[in-house]
Formats: C-alpha cells, sequence, structure tokens
C-alpha cells in the first residue's frame, strides 16, 4: 500500500481520513494563508481559483520534503456577498464574523489536491451553498459560550456536525465537502492510487 500524507493540522479532516478507515499520517504545511489570498484577491481571483491553489500549495510543498509519498492538501474558504471570509482569530472575532453571515446565502468553496514528488496528481474542488437562519442575539451569546475556541478551526465559525448545524435554515452540498473534505471522489483517487483497496 502506498503511504499517504495529509499536509493539514485539521482535526476534522483527520477524523474524516480515521472514520472512513484510510491510514494516514500527519505533516501540516505552513504557509502564509493570508498573503497569498491576498495576493490573489487583487489578482482578481475568485473563491474556487483560492482554494485550490491554497491546498496545491500545501500538497506540493510537503510532498518536496517527503519524497514517494501521496500527500493531501486541502482548503476552504467561504464567499458571502462577494467578500471572501478567512478564520476567526478568537472567539469575539466570531461575535463579530457571524452577525455578517445571519440572515444570508454564503458559498463555502472546499478543495483537494494530492500531489507526489511536488506535483500535483490529482485535484477535486466542491462548491457548497449554506443558508445562515436569522438567529437571534441571545442565540449567539449562548452558541459562542457553549462552542468556544472550538468554533476557531471553521471558516465560518460553525461545525456542521456539532451545535453549528443551529444555525441554518438550508444547506445543499456534499455534507463531507462541508465538514472539510470531498470524501467519496477523494476514496475513488486513492483507490487508484493504492492507498485503500480495490
Amino acid at each position: 500500500m502506498t503511504a499517504l500524507v495529509l499536509a493539514s493540522a485539521s482535526s476534522s479532516r483527520a477524523r474524516l481520513l480515521q472514520h472512513a478507515g484510510v491510514p494516514f499520517e500527519l505533516y501540516p504545511a505552513h504557509v502564509d494563508e493570508d498573503s497569498v489570498k491576498e495576493s490573489m484577491l487583487a489578482d482578481g481571483a475568485q473563491g474556487r481559483a483560492i482554494a485550490d491553489a491554497l491546498a496545491e500549495l500545501k500538497a506540493r510543498r510537503v510532498s518536496s520534503a517527503r519524497p514517494g509519498a501521496l500527500v493531501l492538501g486541502a482548503d476552504q474558504v467561504l464567499v458571502c456577498d462577494g467578500e471572501l471570509f478567512s478564520k476567526a482569530e478568537t472567539v469575539a472575532d466570531a461575535a463579530v464574523q457571524l452577525p455578517r453571515l445571519r440572515g444570508k446565502p454564503h458559498l463555502l468553496v472546499t478543495a483537494a489536491v494530492l500531489a507526489k514528488d511536488g506535483a500535483a496528481v490529482w485535484r477535486h474542488v466542491d462548491i457548497s451553498t449554506l443558508w445562515m437562519r436569522e438567529f437571534s442575539d441571545a442565540f449567539l451569546e449562548t452558541y459562542l459560550a457553549t462552542e468556544g475556541d472550538g468554533l476557531l478551526g471553521s471558516v465560518g465559525c460553525y461545525r456542521l456536525e456539532a451545535a453549528g448545524v443551529q444555525l441554518f435554515e438550508r444547506v445543499e452540498g456534499d455534507y463531507f465537502s462541508i465538514l472539510g473534505l470531498p470524501l467519496v471522489p477523494l476514496l475513488a483517487a486513492l483507490r487508484q492510487h493504492g492507498v485503500v483497496g480495490q
């Protein structure tokens, strides 16, 4: 079997792979995501291209350091009203960001790239649409207190597999992609590369 390396510190992505029975090791990529986003936005890039570029950058960077290994890089960006959102750094930041998403639809773009020996060998991008409901300020306060730092790992300040699902009135898209990985197409690619059985 070929070894898979996950170029991410995301506990959600690691959990998805573990639950699917995929053997892997962690080797987080350290990239300056903010500078890449700023540069690409200045050049007029859209969310899809940015998520894909960040996923590829992570995968290629780690694969260059791990010759012969198949490396998975992934990224998510959130777009609402034409604006690209980044992860909140603190719960106070989340308290500002969530009301900006309240009562509106937003796009969640999830990209995954497999790389080997510094070159991308597979890629997939999914776009989901999520409609956040008109929740009350009291609900927001309780939600932030309950979720705490746990919501800082998601670009939208929510975990759909946890209390974050209560923020929504409608969700369209692949559940696994919303959690962080387009798992079904990824598993097909991993079968082709000998990471999991046929």
